[in-house]
């Protein structure tokens, strides 16, 4: 893949998970897949997309080693769509050592310049940077990552969305995350990137009324 997603990283362009239908006819809350389950309808256009949908998305994480990762891994989405994360997900666990942080942590300036070649991920210099120092950055905490992070999920009950109008792009709580993580040094984790992250990690769940996963 070329360099394409030259955005600062100050943009708001990140677009949040899930990924909004592309044309109007397709912007049913829910689809029926062949087996007869009702599911949020941006995982029926992929078999990959319904995979992480069933067995991922909305299950609250705690493990630290995987909430980097996901950190990580949404803030290489900005200003692209995450099936194209997605499916450089396996790529991406093989260059940054399973996102081990004390490996992720001491790479350098030539492992940034290997990856800028690799094609088998997104070959962006700022996102590849941000993941070093991500690492850092996490190592650095006086608390843990799960402690910090679920510190900002929302308290109480809230409705669950219905229609694609109903599902949120940022909110209080991820603009709060959002500083707290840039105050300790966090990259590429706008306001918008840490609503997706929250949605992807449980911290809040949106999986559509009448999914078969919101019944959980």
């Amino acid at each position: 893949m070329t360099t394409t997603d030259q955005l600062p990283e100050s943009t708001s362009a990140d677009s949040a998970t899930p990924p909004a239908p592309a044309t109007p006819a397709s912007r049913s809350a829910l689809a029926v897949g062949d087996d007869g389950v009702a599911r949020c309808s941006w995982s029926a256009s992929d078999a990959e997309y319904r995979r992480y949908h069933d067995e991922e998305w909305g299950t609250p994480q705690h493990d630290p080693r995987a909430l980097y990762e996901k950190l990580c891994l949404e803030g290489f989405q900005a200003g692209l769509s995450w099936i194209t994360v997605l499916r450089r997900r396996p790529a991406f666990r093989e260059v940054f050592h399973g996102f081990d942080l004390a490996r992720v942590a001491a790479m350098t300036e030539d492992d940034v310049q290997r990856l800028l070649g690799d094609e088998r991920i997104i070959r962006h210099r700022g996102k590849i940077e941000a993941t070093i120092s991500n690492a850092k950055a996490v190592l650095d905490l006086d608390v843990p990552l799960d402690v910090l992070m679920w510190g900002f999920a929302p308290t109480g009950t809230r409705e669950r969305p219905r229609a694609w109008d109903d599902v949120l792009a940022v909110t209080p709580e991820s603009t709060a995350l959002s500083k707290e993580l840039r105050r300790r040094g966090f990259r590429f984790v706008g306001p918008t990137t840490m609503y997706a992250l929250m949605q992807a990690t449980g911290m809040v769940d949106d999986h559509f009324e009448g999914c078969f996963r919101a019944s959980r």
